[in-house]
Protein backbone atom coordinates (compact mmCIF):
# COMPACT_ATOMS: atom_id res chain seq x y z
CA UNK A 1 0.00 0.00 0.00
CA UNK A 2 1.21 3.30 -0.90
CA UNK A 3 1.51 6.01 1.87
CA UNK A 4 -0.95 8.36 -0.18
CA UNK A 5 -3.53 5.07 0.00
CA UNK A 6 -2.75 4.62 3.88
CA UNK A 7 -3.92 8.77 4.06
CA UNK A 8 -6.85 8.27 1.76
CA UNK A 9 -7.93 4.87 3.50
CA UNK A 10 -7.87 6.75 7.06
CA UNK A 11 -9.80 9.85 5.46
CA UNK A 12 -12.67 7.65 4.81
CA UNK A 13 -12.74 5.14 7.79
CA UNK A 14 -12.74 8.89 10.00
CA UNK A 15 -15.25 10.30 7.33
CA UNK A 16 -17.99 7.34 8.41
CA UNK A 17 -16.76 7.25 11.69
CA UNK A 18 -18.08 11.09 12.11
CA UNK A 19 -21.48 10.11 10.86
CA UNK A 20 -21.66 6.95 12.89
CA UNK A 21 -20.24 7.71 16.21
CA UNK A 22 -21.00 10.88 17.87
CA UNK A 23 -24.55 9.86 19.28
CA UNK A 24 -22.68 6.46 20.73
CA UNK A 25 -19.66 8.75 22.42
CA UNK A 26 -22.40 11.02 23.80
CA UNK A 27 -23.76 7.78 25.40
CA UNK A 28 -20.51 7.25 26.51
CA UNK A 29 -19.14 10.74 27.69
CA UNK A 30 -22.68 10.34 30.03
CA UNK A 31 -22.08 6.72 31.13
CA UNK A 32 -18.51 8.19 32.12
CA UNK A 33 -19.98 11.26 34.38
CA UNK A 34 -22.26 9.18 35.86
CA UNK A 35 -19.82 7.03 37.21
CA UNK A 36 -17.45 9.59 38.53
CA UNK A 37 -19.94 11.91 40.03
CA UNK A 38 -21.22 8.58 41.89
CA UNK A 39 -17.83 8.50 43.38
CA UNK A 40 -16.68 5.06 41.33
CA UNK A 41 -13.83 4.81 39.34
CA UNK A 42 -12.81 3.86 35.78
CA UNK A 43 -10.80 0.79 34.55
CA UNK A 44 -8.68 0.26 31.32
CA UNK A 45 -7.61 -2.76 28.97
CA UNK A 46 -6.43 -4.00 25.76
CA UNK A 47 -3.59 -5.30 24.19
CA UNK A 48 -0.73 -4.11 22.11
CA UNK A 49 -1.85 -1.10 20.29
CA UNK A 50 -5.15 -1.34 22.94
CA UNK A 51 -2.76 -1.36 25.38
CA UNK A 52 -1.37 1.87 24.91
CA UNK A 53 -5.20 3.09 23.61
CA UNK A 54 -6.05 1.70 27.32
CA UNK A 55 -3.31 4.05 29.10
CA UNK A 56 -3.60 6.69 26.97
CA UNK A 57 -6.83 7.31 28.07
CA UNK A 58 -6.09 6.61 32.22
CA UNK A 59 -3.60 9.18 31.29
CA UNK A 60 -6.58 11.81 29.95
CA UNK A 61 -8.55 10.96 32.78
CA UNK A 62 -5.82 11.19 35.88
CA UNK A 63 -4.09 13.86 34.06
CA UNK A 64 -6.01 15.90 31.96
CA UNK A 65 -7.04 16.72 27.87
CA UNK A 66 -6.93 20.36 27.69
CA UNK A 67 -8.83 21.92 30.83
CA UNK A 68 -7.42 22.12 34.15
CA UNK A 69 -9.26 20.09 36.59
CA UNK A 70 -9.00 17.59 39.47
CA UNK A 71 -7.60 14.18 38.55
CA UNK A 72 -9.68 11.46 37.85
CA UNK A 73 -9.85 7.78 39.57
CA UNK A 74 -8.58 5.66 36.58
CA UNK A 75 -6.59 2.36 36.35
CA UNK A 76 -4.73 0.59 33.05
CA UNK A 77 -5.03 -2.91 34.12
CA UNK A 78 -2.20 -3.14 31.51
CA UNK A 79 0.23 -1.23 33.30
CA UNK A 80 1.89 -3.21 36.03
CA UNK A 81 3.94 -6.13 34.64
CA UNK A 82 4.28 -8.22 37.82
CA UNK A 83 0.65 -8.65 38.11
CA UNK A 84 -0.04 -9.04 34.29
CA UNK A 85 3.10 -11.83 34.38
CA UNK A 86 2.15 -13.52 38.11
CA UNK A 87 -1.45 -14.05 37.15
CA UNK A 88 -0.33 -14.86 33.43
CA UNK A 89 1.52 -17.58 34.81
CA UNK A 90 -0.80 -19.07 37.77
CA UNK A 91 -3.88 -18.47 35.95
CA UNK A 92 -2.74 -17.76 32.03
CA UNK A 93 -2.98 -14.83 29.81
CA UNK A 94 -6.64 -15.55 29.63
CA UNK A 95 -7.11 -13.95 33.27
CA UNK A 96 -4.72 -11.16 33.49
CA UNK A 97 -7.27 -8.58 33.22
CA UNK A 98 -10.51 -10.29 35.08
CA UNK A 99 -8.25 -11.14 37.82
CA UNK A 100 -7.48 -7.39 37.75
CA UNK A 101 -11.21 -6.82 37.99
CA UNK A 102 -11.96 -8.71 40.83
CA UNK A 103 -9.34 -7.60 42.53
CA UNK A 104 -9.87 -4.04 41.90
CA UNK A 105 -14.04 -3.45 40.22
CA UNK A 106 -17.12 -2.32 42.56
CA UNK A 107 -20.80 -1.60 41.72
CA UNK A 108 -20.92 1.03 39.22
CA UNK A 109 -17.04 1.40 38.15
CA UNK A 110 -17.06 1.71 34.31
CA UNK A 111 -14.39 -0.57 32.46
CA UNK A 112 -13.19 0.24 29.44
CA UNK A 113 -12.43 -2.97 27.19
CA UNK A 114 -10.31 -2.51 23.90
CA UNK A 115 -9.94 -5.17 21.36
CA UNK A 116 -9.94 -4.34 17.68
CA UNK A 117 -11.06 -7.65 16.58
CA UNK A 118 -13.48 -7.57 19.89
CA UNK A 119 -12.39 -11.29 19.94
CA UNK A 120 -9.16 -11.06 22.39
CA UNK A 121 -10.16 -13.44 25.18
CA UNK A 122 -8.40 -11.99 27.98
CA UNK A 123 -10.39 -8.36 26.70
CA UNK A 124 -13.82 -10.32 26.75
CA UNK A 125 -13.35 -12.07 30.16
CA UNK A 126 -12.39 -8.76 31.69
CA UNK A 127 -16.04 -7.61 30.31
CA UNK A 128 -17.58 -11.05 31.52
CA UNK A 129 -16.57 -10.43 35.19
CA UNK A 130 -17.19 -6.72 35.45
CA UNK A 131 -20.52 -7.21 34.08
CA UNK A 132 -21.24 -9.73 36.89
CA UNK A 133 -19.67 -7.61 39.22
CA UNK A 134 -22.35 -4.74 38.62
CA UNK A 135 -19.66 -2.47 36.62
CA UNK A 136 -20.80 -0.79 33.15
CA UNK A 137 -18.77 -1.93 30.39
CA UNK A 138 -17.72 0.31 27.43
CA UNK A 139 -16.47 -1.36 24.64
CA UNK A 140 -14.17 -0.56 21.64
CA UNK A 141 -13.94 -3.36 18.73
CA UNK A 142 -13.85 -3.02 14.94
CA UNK A 143 -16.62 -2.73 12.78
CA UNK A 144 -17.94 -6.62 13.80
CA UNK A 145 -17.72 -6.11 17.33
CA UNK A 146 -16.83 -9.57 17.63
CA UNK A 147 -17.26 -11.38 20.82
CA UNK A 148 -17.27 -8.31 22.80
CA UNK A 149 -20.30 -6.88 21.78
CA UNK A 150 -22.24 -9.22 23.68
CA UNK A 151 -20.96 -7.95 27.22
CA UNK A 152 -20.88 -4.48 26.38
CA UNK A 153 -23.31 -1.48 27.45
CA UNK A 154 -22.36 0.71 25.06
CA UNK A 155 -20.13 -0.54 22.10
CA UNK A 156 -18.21 1.74 19.96
CA UNK A 157 -17.47 0.22 16.73
CA UNK A 158 -15.02 1.42 14.29
CA UNK A 159 -15.88 1.11 11.13
CA UNK A 160 -13.62 -0.35 9.43
CA UNK A 161 -11.77 -4.29 9.82
CA UNK A 162 -8.13 -3.11 9.06
CA UNK A 163 -6.18 -3.01 12.42
CA UNK A 164 -4.55 0.43 11.72
CA UNK A 165 -7.87 1.98 10.81
CA UNK A 166 -9.13 0.45 13.96
CA UNK A 167 -6.90 1.77 16.02
CA UNK A 168 -6.47 5.26 14.45
CA UNK A 169 -10.49 5.69 14.90
CA UNK A 170 -9.97 4.82 18.68
CA UNK A 171 -7.51 7.19 19.18
CA UNK A 172 -9.69 9.38 18.06
CA UNK A 173 -12.40 8.56 19.94
CA UNK A 174 -10.43 8.87 23.26
CA UNK A 175 -9.89 12.27 22.36
CA UNK A 176 -13.26 13.49 21.88
CA UNK A 177 -14.57 11.35 25.20
CA UNK A 178 -11.97 13.38 26.74
CA UNK A 179 -12.48 16.74 25.63
CA UNK A 180 -16.24 16.67 25.80
CA UNK A 181 -15.71 15.13 29.48
CA UNK A 182 -13.67 17.91 30.19
CA UNK A 183 -16.24 20.38 28.97
CA UNK A 184 -18.94 18.88 30.78
CA UNK A 185 -17.01 19.44 33.92
CA UNK A 186 -15.64 22.44 33.36
CA UNK A 187 -19.27 23.91 32.80
CA UNK A 188 -20.59 22.23 35.41
CA UNK A 189 -17.87 23.89 37.83
CA UNK A 190 -19.37 27.30 36.80
CA UNK A 191 -22.30 26.79 37.07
Amino acid sequence: MTISKVFADHATVVARAAQELPPILGRVVTALDDCLRAGHKVLACGNGGSATDSQHLVAELVGRFVLERRGLPAVALTADTAILTAVGNDYGFERVFARQVEALAQRGDLLFAISTSGNSPNVVQAAQTARGLGCTVIALTGERGGKLAAHADVLICAPSTVTARIQEVHTLCIHAIADSLDSLLQARATQ
